[in-house]
């Protein structure tokens, strides 16, 4: 009947106690791709798993840095130097001392505030709202730069050195001729 329905899927609560929800699992819609419900981007966002919730503490970075290594963005990484780009610190600069991945929040050295009492506590940030203007560079990040840089090389049409050569080229005419 009815009732049983919902309390299989745990919306009716039982002795003061709500059914646990199961893990993250990826919402799709009937055609197989994301879930455009905001209900369901919420659920996903807010009960994600750690290590997605590191992919979504992406930033992006300084020109200087795209250019370099031709990679917009990559997950925020304790002790990397960030420019505040939105709010009241904007253009503040600073390095990264704590990722706290459970509240989406990073925390900047020396971005801090005043208590009444005189004690001083750091001003949480999202990790959106910053601009990587240096790198902690250790090897899995120079993996992980690699294989983006790599994969937008390949959406650009720059797949590295020429298949053709103009040797080639001319032997090839040569011989349709």
């Amino acid at each position: 009947d009815r009732w049983y329905q919902r309390r299989v899927r745990g919306l009716i609560r039982i002795s003061h106690t709500f059914k646990v929800a199961p893990m993250v699992r990826s919402y799709k819609n009937k055609l197989g791709g994301p879930s455009t419900s905001r209900r369901k981007q919420r659920k996903a966002y807010f009960r994600a798993p750690s290590n997605v919730r590191r992919k979504i503490m992406s930033a992006r970075l300084s020109p200087e840095l795209k250019a370099k290594y031709g990679v917009k963005s990559l997950p925020i990484h304790k002790d990397d130097e960030v420019q505040v780009m939105r709010g009241t610190y904007k253009t503040r600069e600073g390095k990264i001392t704590n990722v706290y991945r459970k509240k989406y929040q990073i925390f900047i050295e020396k971005i801090s505030k005043e208590k009444a009492n005189g004690a001083s506590y750091n001003i949480p940030f999202n990790a959106s709202n910053v601009m990587i203007t240096g790198l902690k560079l250790d090897k899995n990040r120079k993996k992980t730069i690699e294989r983006k840089a790599a994969g937008r090389a390949k959406l650009k049409g720059q797949k590295g050195p020429e298949k053709f050569t103009e040797e080639t080229v001319t032997q090839m005419s040569a011989v349709d001729d």
